[in-house]
């Protein structure tokens, strides 16, 4: 699955769980969690070598608004 449309089908479901977190996103799987984007790709490293990995940071509410 490709990780953008990861993101846009499952946003809510991230929203709640992962507000100001980083998420890395593997064949449309979180792999890591993380509070920055180099912690979280270096987690997913570690799962796999060769694989494409996707960094998104998922907004909190007050970020969201801010942006709107």
């Amino acid at each position: 699955m490709d990780a953008g449309l990861y993101l846009q089908e499952h946003s809510e479901e991230l929203s709640r769980k992962y507000p100001g977190k980083y998420v890395a996103v593997i064949d449309g799987q979180i792999v890591a969690v993380a509070s920055n984007a180099l912690v979280a790709y270096k987690k997913a490293k570690e799962v796999t070598e060769d694989k494409e990995i996707a960094i998104f940071y998922i907004s909190t509410d007050e970020e969201t608004i801010t942006l709107i």
